[in-house]
């Protein structure tokens, strides 16, 4: 497991792009494999979470071809996968795991999806519970609670499910399954998820309908494969956003980032906290709404994160923790007990390699407190294993008091290759 060494920064400055959108790749390969005709994918994250996804739909014997430039598939239709020889390794992907779970339910075959120690230790039985509802015949450890999962695909029943996360991993894999569910699928949720399920799914020509609070899907209707435009990922662009709003001096131009309304949390909260950050370029690209984002160094201030903000900006919260430990005063963090089952527990991560930086910091069953300090002070952080805390801590290193080791940053590679290269493009020494 390799370790990095962060030197602190005189300042951050430059215009980047960050990597394709992780969300939006993984469905447009699920979608694309699922449709009728040949989707062509630009911008596609060459992560290995998402290519997990994709290795998962070879395996099923969807023709996949990846010149370097342009993903093409060329669809199957809603039921023309085949069935997997051998055990879909989903790697560290919770999204392929918990989106493919709904989807093989309708399937007319047997499939098996595991995945490396961390993703083999996440909880599963938030999509396994309401899926068996729908009459899907699902096996695993725990009771269904743990992966490996075995999935005996049958014939599924519309149903109507009140989440009690907000979750769009749970949302999509039931959406997924309603495609082949007989009736109508509606799932509703306390605060409104991502939706880049909902909004692709009508590109492709699926019965959805959004109404307040929740999605309805109708089965039987076959998707048409189309051309697809990935726009630069939100989650990643939030370890600029935050590196430039700290390190004085900063000033950095991130250009091509997805900005729908239900991933914006972290540029909401982040103006909450008064940080210089503006939207400029504002445009539609194939349904998802993109921007170019300016973000210059401002002292920020603490705040109160609870509510609807949330989950749209559940991915970025270590990066906020990071922003929060800089701020004046105590931000508090509640309503965001989902962080406890991510990559690994990012609320108890977060304050313990906040704490080896020299800031105060208070779990909560629910979230956190973090009271802001002057200066960090140089630590040996730990990744876990996860690749957002592990980028947040390389983050945290240019503004702190020496050099700052994280160790275990493969786990970067998951969603963010060529991290640490664009990071050290705009540091100034």
């Amino acid at each position: 497991m390799q370790s990095y060494t962060v030197q602190p920064a005189r300042s951050v400055r430059g215009e980047i792009r960050v990597p394709g959108d992780k969300s939006i790749s993984h469905r447009s390969i699920m979608f694309g494999s699922i449709a009728n005709g040949v989707t062509k994918v630009s911008g596609f994250l060459r992560g290995e979470d998402a290519l997990a996804t994709l290795e998962a739909f070879r395996a099923m014997g969807v023709q996949i071809d990846d010149d370097g430039e342009t993903v093409t598939i060329v669809g199957k239709g809603l039921h023309g996968l085949e069935e997997p020889t051998d055990v879909l390794d989903c790697g560290n992907s919770g999204t392929s795991m918990r989106l493919l779970t709904g989807l093989l339910a309708g399937q007319s075959f047997f499939s098996v999806l595991s995945g490396d120690k961390y993703l083999r230790a996440r909880p599963m039985k938030r999509v396994v519970g309401p899926l068996s509802r729908m009459g899907a015949r699902i096996g695993g450890r725990a009771g269904g609670e743990k992966a490996p999962l075995a999935i005996q695909g049958s014939q599924l029943k519309g149903i109507e499910y009140d989440s009690p996360v907000s979750s769009a991993q749970v949302k999509s894999a039931i959406m997924l399954a309603g495609l082949y569910a007989e009736g109508e699928t509606v799932v509703r949720e306390p605060h409104l998820s991502r939706d880049h399920s909902e909004r692709m799914l009508r590109a492709f020509g699926a019965n959805v309908e959004t109404f307040p609070g929740g999605v309805k899907v109708r089965g039987g209707a076959e998707l048409t494969g189309r051309d697809i435009v990935v726009p630069g990922d939100i989650s990643s662009a939030a370890f600029f956003m935050v590196a430039a709003s700290i390190v004085p001096g900063a000033e950095l131009l991130i250009k091509g980032v997805g900005v729908n309304p239900t991933r914006t949390g972290i540029i909401d909260i982040l103006k909450g906290m008064g940080a210089d950050l503006e939207l400029l370029n504002e445009r539609d690209e194939t349904g998802e709404p993109v921007a170019d984002i300016r973000v210059r160094h401002a002292q920020l201030k603490a705040m109160a994160i609870s509510g609807e903000v949330v989950p749209r900006a559940i991915d970025e919260f270590p990066a906020i923790c990071v922003a929060a430990a800089l701020a004046e005063g105590t931000t508090v963090v509640s309503g965001a007990e989902e962080l406890r089952v991510k990559e690994t527990d990012r609320i108890t991560a977060m304050a313990d390699n906040l704490r080896r930086a020299g800031v105060t910091v208070v779990e909560t069953p629910d979230g956190m407190e973090i009271t802001g300090v002057p200066a960090l002070k140089a630590c040996a952080a730990d990744s876990f294993g996860d690749h957002r805390i592990a980028m947040s801590m390389m983050v945290a290193g240019l503004v702190a008091q020496g050099e700052t080791t994280i160790s275990d940053v493969d786990c970067i590679a998951t969603s963010f290759p060529g991290f640490r290269e664009l990071l050290e493009g705009v540091v100034q020494r």
